[in-house]
């Protein structure tokens, strides 16, 4: 059984993600210690509320992290996960993000209610992505955010989502996988990504 490391750093629906990755026949730690993490077969950065008190609580493990991703250990970040992984966030100023991916988080534009927070569809770019086996363009996801991704290489762009602007909505790179919805909270679809993670940590 694949034993996943779900970082806790305070902030995040955590009881949501663990359950989501157990049905999909996975062994969940919820940790935020260096042994977990570095033991575990993959990692899982969750999240949600603001950017500054997540960079700042995830400070004293993302050396952690950053190493274990350099080593190649596959990686989910869902939410403010996915924003965690970029180089600079603009909510509440400018904050240093992981810099995993290269990009800047902005705010969604001002002619839509924001945050977002519902089901919106996904235009999935790259259909080949491990990540999307089985699922179909245009499926429904649950959103809830204020902030997107300006990606740098739009070649990590592997779905787009339409609310006000199209902005990135799942990115990329090597073994590492982000997404600005919640797979946990996607019904059928999402919990299909979770699979699709699950046996891509095995491949």
């Amino acid at each position: 059984m694949v034993k996943i490391a779900v970082i806790d750093y305070g902030l995040g629906n955590l009881r949501s993600i663990k359950r989501g990755l157990e049905e999909v026949k996975s062994e969940v730690f919820v940790t935020h210690k260096k042994e977990d993490i570095t033991g575990a077969d993959a990692i899982v950065l969750p999240g949600v509320g603001a950017f500054e008190e997540a960079a700042e609580n995830i400070r004293p493990i993302s050396k952690v992290i950053l190493g274990q991703i350099q080593e190649g250990k596959a990686l989910l970040g869902i939410c403010l996960g996915l924003q965690l992984l970029f180089t600079i966030s603009t909510e509440g100023g400018v904050h240093k993000g992981l810099n995993v991916l290269k990009g800047k988080v902005v705010k969604l534009p001002l002619n839509v209610k924001i945050p977002q927070i519902g089901w919106n569809t996904l235009k999935i770019v790259k259909p080949d992505s491990p990540l999307f086996k089985g699922i179909s363009d245009g499926s429904y996801v649950y959103f809830v955010h204020s902030f997107y991704p300006e990606v740098e290489n739009k070649d990590e762009i592997i779905s787009k989502t339409y609310y006000g602007t199209e902005f990135p909505s799942a990115v990329s790179k090597d073994r590492t996988f982000a997404t600005q919805f919640h797979p946990e909270k996607s019904g059928e679809t999402g919990l299909q990504m979770l699979k699709n993670f699950v046996e891509y940590v095995k491949s």
